[in-house]
């Protein structure tokens, strides 16, 4: 009589990628753009504004422009701003708003060059172990 006692073992291991730097990236690029919108909306505000020619003595006009000026100073001057019935379009806050943009974009791609570590494929590690043990009796 032939008494076949087989045996099989079979273990499955997987490795998480580290999460810390995704993480860090993703929040810095999130930092990034909210402080475009912030940026972005600031000068916006200023343009609308001066397009309704808004009362300069107005407390909320004096401060938008008083943050905005400080964010348009490497701008000033570069564009001349257009100047219709007392409403003035002011070409280089619009011109502002592009580059700032674009560098917003270009220190957001720069953050994921530098920290960013892709996903790496979790390793699946398969073990088969396969021991035979025959047996006769008579």
């Amino acid at each position: 009589m032939n008494n076949d006692n087989s045996v099989s073992e079979v273990r499955t291991s997987q490795s998480e990628p580290k999460r810390g730097q995704r993480i860090f990236t993703y929040k810095a690029s999130t930092l990034i753009w909210l402080a475009l919108y912030v940026v972005e909306i600031l000068i916006a505000l200023r343009v609308m504004l001066d397009l309704m020619a808004a009362n300069p003595e107005s407390p909320i006009v004096n401060f938008i422009r008083g943050i905005t000026s400080v964010l348009l100073i490497p701008f000033a001057g570069l564009i001349g701003s257009t100047t219709i019935g007392g409403k003035v379009l002011e070409m280089s806050s619009l011109f502002a708003m592009g580059v700032y943009a674009l560098a917003a974009v270009a220190i957001e791609r720069l953050v994921w060059l530098i920290f960013y570590r892709p996903r790496r494929q979790a390793a699946t590690v398969t073990e088969t172990t396969t021991s035979e043990h025959h047996n006769i009796t008579p």
